[in-house]
């Protein structure tokens, strides 16, 4: 009556085991290490690179505890009193190019990490790392799309053959500037086309095209939403662990790159952020008495070549769709393939075709610095979107800058206005102290179940350890982030677990008590029990959904390790306890006791022969 087939024993038995191979990882804990990485394409980590570093920290006189490539950086194991010495040794021998930053790494065997058995990562107030509170420059967001503006009206007008004098910014709106009234009531039509909900007021000469409070809102909130968006691009690009990248407030972005405690490298590797601007290159030279003419400035390329560039932006990086390396079919040589969205095609199908004869600039700003990649002729219109910058040196520099574009640009600055510090120390108390309380918490469940309920008490135990193995497996294999209100919720999730049980153990209980038979209140109080159980833990699950979609830091990690543990628990609960209770009581057919905590009529249950 109370048997699983021999098929489901097996199951539950490699279920488990499965579970134990992937929990395993985490019991063997992190260990100091410092982290190489790059972020060029041009720069490559290798064995090479492994007996750079090696020279450098024997130079050093700093032992360590093995080096290994994976995952395109390479890891170099070191005391916890060399971590600071050893990064300095090998930033200083390997240069620009690289990123060493210090970092933990897991002390699993090889065998492990080659079935994918990772442990779970912990979040920043587990593990230690940095968090930066960074602030938008909105004024600066306002601006740039003030500049945006200007130029769809120039360009406009370019069309209507209008000309215009300089278009000066205010606040939140621009002034433009025409020779007489006439003309400007001339555009007036057309840019209240182009700029369809915009105020356009025309005064003397001039029209006013001033910016509404709903919109100067979108642009505040979109600057925020791009910003972060560069931000994961920049970060995922470079490969670091498990960063945490949201808003924080109307105009700030929390940063937490847990894992790593060197603050400097923390900041290059958020601040690599670069745009591509297409502007025009000046005709004439300096000025007769050398100076630079009004309106422009003077870069240079990779070469060292210098060009007067002018000042005024035609079009962004915000424009590009994609960027991928390729080759120039003309040359042979390597170049970047862009395809620009409908506005950039636009934009430059008409400046193309406006400056047929004339040089334009392919400028790339990165980290502050600006430099011209190419500075071509422009020999016909070009229409399509489909644009392709040339002068790269090499392949690896064509994937550089197209990795950098794909990147995206920043919508507005950003100024770092906290930043915090979690030592792995404290992450390591911090843990500690979770694991204590789930420890202590799981002892107090254990001897209220054993005593009140015996031995289905201790079977109760025994499934509610399970539900803990099966919960730890699946957040390492799905390398979910554990951060501290996911302890708390690990906690919530076994006294939720062993309300199964208890319910599980009453029907059961009040079978016996009602005159059944022992096997058959077993039967009927697994199968009574099932909807109740169900019901109660849905109900909990559409509050950890709600609470997973709506909420943000610590309530989505609290959310994700309920929900998992409620699916866990239902298992355990229902499954792995009920294959040991068949096991145990199933294959007896004269039952006339279980020790389940109570007294009750004794019902001898019959052989067949009988």
């Amino acid at each position: 009556m109370n048997r699983y087939p021999l098929w489901k024993n097996l199951l539950i038995l490699f279920i488990i085991a499965l579970a134990f191979v992937y929990t395993l990882p985490n019991l063997y804990g992190v260990t100091p290490a410092i982290q190489i990485s790059t972020n060029r394409q041009s720069v490559a980590i290798n064995e090479e690179t492994e007996k750079r570093v090696a020279d450098a920290l024997q130079k050093a006189n700093i032992k360590t505890d093995g080096m290994f490539i994976a995952s395109g950086s390479l890891k170099v194991r070191v005391s916890d009193a060399d971590k600071i010495s050893a990064r300095d040794a090998i930033d200083g021998a390997l240069g620009d190019g690289y990123i060493v930053a210090q970092n933990q790494i897991s002390n699993s065997p090889e065998w492990l990490a080659k079935m994918g058995a990772n442990p779970m990562f912990l979040g920043l107030d587990l593990r230690g790392g940095v968090e930066f509170i960074m602030q938008v420059d909105m004024k600066a967001a306002l601006e740039k799309t003030l500049d945006r503006y200007a130029g769809d009206v120039r360009r406009e007008l370019r069309k209507q053959k209008i000309r215009i004098g300089t278009i000066r910014k205010t606040a939140n709106s621009i002034v433009i500037p025409f020779q007489d009234q006439a003309d400007a009531n001339k555009s007036l039509p057309e840019l209240q086309k182009l700029f369809e909900g915009m105020n356009l007021v025309v005064d003397g000469n001039n029209i006013t095209l001033t910016l509404p409070e709903t919109l100067l809102t979108q642009i505040r909130h979109d600057a925020v939403k791009q910003n972060i968006n560069t931000l994961h691009n920049r970060v995922n690009e470079l490969g670091t662990s498990e960063p945490v990248i949201q808003q924080a407030g109307a105009d700030r972005i929390m940063v937490q790159i847990p894992g790593m405690t060197d603050t400097a490298k923390a900041k290059d590797i958020i601040g690599r952020t670069a745009t591509l601007e297409v502007r025009m290159v000046h005709d004439g030279g300096l000025n007769s008495d050398g100076t630079i003419p009004e309106g422009y400035e003077v870069l240079a390329d990779n070469e060292g070549h210098q060009y007067l560039i002018s000042k005024q932006v035609e079009l962004t990086g915000d424009n590009i769709n994609s960027a991928q390396a390729s080759v120039d079919d003309r040359t042979k040589r390597p170049a970047v393939a862009l395809a620009l969205d409908g506005t950039g095609s636009s934009i430059f199908a008409d400046l193309t075709t406006a400056n047929t004869g004339k040089r334009m600039a392919m400028v790339l700003i990165d980290q502050g610095k600006s430099e011209v990649i190419t500075a071509p002729n422009i020999n016909e219109p070009i229409t399509g979107g489909r644009v392709q910058i040339t002068g790269m040196a090499s392949d690896a520099e064509a994937q550089d800058v197209a990795l950098l574009l794909r990147s995206g640009s920043l919508a507005a600055p950003m100024e770092i206005v906290q930043e915090r510090t979690i030592g792995p120390s404290l992450g390591a108390e911090n843990i500690t102290k979770g694991i204590h309380s789930t420890v202590w918490g799981f002892m107090a469940v254990a001897i209220f179940m054993i005593v009140y309920y015996r031995f289905f008490g201790l079977l109760s135990t025994v499934a509610l350890s399970t539900n803990l193995l099966f919960l730890f497996a699946i957040l390492s294999m799905l390398q979910v982030t554990l951060t501290l209100p996911g302890i708390a919720a690990m906690a919530l999730t076994l006294g939720m677990a062993i309300d199964s049980n208890v319910l599980i153990n009453e029907r059961i209980r009040e079978e016996l008590r009602h005159g059944q038979k022992a096997q058959v209140a077993i039967k009927e109080g697994f199968d009574h029990a099932w909807n109740t159980i169900l019901d109660s833990n849905l109900t909990s699950l559409i509050a950890g959904v709600a609470l997973l979609i709506f909420g943000s830091g610590a309530v989505r990690g609290f959310a994700i390790v309920h929900c998992f543990g409620i699916m866990t628990s239902i298992f355990s609960s229902v499954v792995v306890f009920r294959a040991m209770v068949n096991a145990f009581y199933g294959k007896r057919r004269k039952l006339q006791n279980l020790s389940i905590g109570v007294s009750y009529p004794a019902v001898v249950e019959k052989s067949d022969k009988e």
